[in-house]
């Protein structure tokens, strides 16, 4: 652990290989089976958990709790990732929080997400600034924008659609593509996938 430091400070490495390509970074904590392996420069990380942040290079300022949690982190910032394979494919994403098992987990450079809960906001690349909270929320999302998502299955098929709202079990939930919808209950627009500018308020 820790065996290349040479000029950095406040380090703290528990684990084999943790903090192990480690050589000037600063203020990183390390705990588990390669944890922050590769971190060279990167300063002020936390990862705890067997692979976490462990592609992390020069990123600062993330965290990381749980086995592979943020491991393909290279130079993103200022995230934090929580679960199992929480945001695990994020290369130079920034701003991200993810809660929860695959939350967020196949984001690579999208940005200013939030995922809570097993799976929001799981098939997410690029898409930034969203929001999903519920049990598979957003799941199916790749690139799609400024979407907000309350609720288990809310928005769940919605893959490019850009600045809905869903907030109930299942509302928009078959949405695909389209855009600037408001669902607020059970099912509201349930079965909407590509109209825009609609709003919703009910159950069904």
């Amino acid at each position: 652990a820790g065996a290349n430091i040479t000029s950095g400070f406040e380090d703290s490495a528990c684990g084999f290989d943790a903090l192990f390509e480690t050589t000037s970074g600063s203020g990183d904590t390390a705990i588990g089976l390669d944890a922050l392996f590769a971190n060279t420069t990167g300063n002020s990380n936390t990862a705890i958990g067997n692979a976490a942040l462990a592609s992390n290079t020069t990123g600062n300022s993330n965290t990381a709790t749980g086995a592979d949690a943020l491991a393909h982190n290279t130079a993103g910032g200022n995230n934090t990732a929580t679960g199992t394979n929480a945001l695990s494919d994020n290369t130079v994403g920034a701003d991200n929080t993810a809660t929860g098992a695959s939350a967020l987990l196949l984001n690579t450079t999208g940005s200013f997400n939030t995922a809570n809960g097993l799976s929001a906001l799981s098939s997410n690349s690029t898409g930034g600034s969203n929001t999903a909270t519920g049990v598979f929320a957003l799941f199916d999302n790749t690139t799609g924008n400024n979407n907000t998502a309350n609720g288990v299955d809310a928005l769940a098929l919605s893959t490019t659609g850009n600045n809905n709202t869903a907030t109930g079990v299942a509302a928009l939930e078959s949405n695909t593509s389209g855009n600037s919808n408001t669902a607020n209950g059970v099912n509201a627009l349930f079965g909407n996938t590509t109209g825009g500018s609609n709003t919703a308020t009910g159950a069904n």
